[in-house]
């Protein structure tokens, strides 16, 4: 499994989904956004390690995406579009495109590109991100209360990142399958539960307050706990 974040920017459901459901059997994550300023807010929030992205789009064109998207980061972005004339593939690249992919392709063809890509762009910068007591290492991928360090299995990993890097803020069900998952298990599913009681064990063992709460009805929330008034 590979598990680096790509953001799909594509507006025709049937294709978004296709890439999704093959990218996912890649083991990639993949985060699906289906205009300009959907792309660009998904690209901000929950930052990836590559774009795919389509020329033609609502809202912002994919020129203007790009262009937005390179101002901001060096993220790899390759993009996908029925043009295929030079002076048109130079205006992708201009936009800031590191490739160029004419539709119709073939998949293999997409996951070389990809691969060649993520190699060129190298490891991404590790960070330590804090909360209260909590330090995440997104290095080691290892987390600590106090001194007190605690092993993490890949997806407890990836469920906590998510948490820290949205302190305070209430996630949905529906939002960590698809920033965790990076598809939808159903609603009948168990599996958010499941790690959140696996992570509250490994947080809490040394008799540590809570930090992950149940928001009923909606979904979770890293906060300290509320003071007894």
């Amino acid at each position: 499994m590979t598990g680096e974040r790509i953001l799909v920017i594509e507006d025709d459901t049937g294709i978004a989904s296709t890439l999704q459901r093959g990218l996912v059997y890649e083991g990639y994550r993949v985060t699906l956004a289906y205009d300009g300023p959907e792309g660009l807010e998904a690209a901000r929030d929950y930052p990836p390690d590559l774009v795919i992205l389509d020329w033609m789009l609502p809202g912002l064109d994919g020129l203007e995406v790009c262009r937005r998207l390179r101002a901001a980061s060096n993220v790899p972005i390759l993009m996908l579009t029925a043009k295929e004339s030079v002076s048109d593939r130079v205006a992708g690249l201009d936009a800031g495109a590191d490739d160029y992919l004419v539709k119709p392709f073939a998949f293999d063809e997409l996951l070389a590109r990809i691969r060649a890509l993520l190699r060129r762009a190298g490891p991404p910068a590790a960070e330590v991100l804090h909360f209260a007591d909590l330090v995440l290492d997104t290095g080691t991928r290892r987390a600590r209360r106090g001194k007190r360090v605690i092993d993490l299995t890949a997806k407890e990993y990836e469920l906590l990142e998510l948490f820290m890097r949205h302190p305070r803020q209430v996630l949905t069900r529906e939002v960590i399958y698809d920033r965790v998952w990076g598809y939808d298990f159903g609603g009948e599913s168990n599996v958010i539960e499941v790690y959140i009681r696996y992570l509250r064990r490994k947080m809490e063992a040394a008799g540590e307050p809570r930090l992950i709460h149940t928001v009923r009805g909606v979904g979770y929330v890293l906060r300290e706990e509320e003071p007894i008034t």
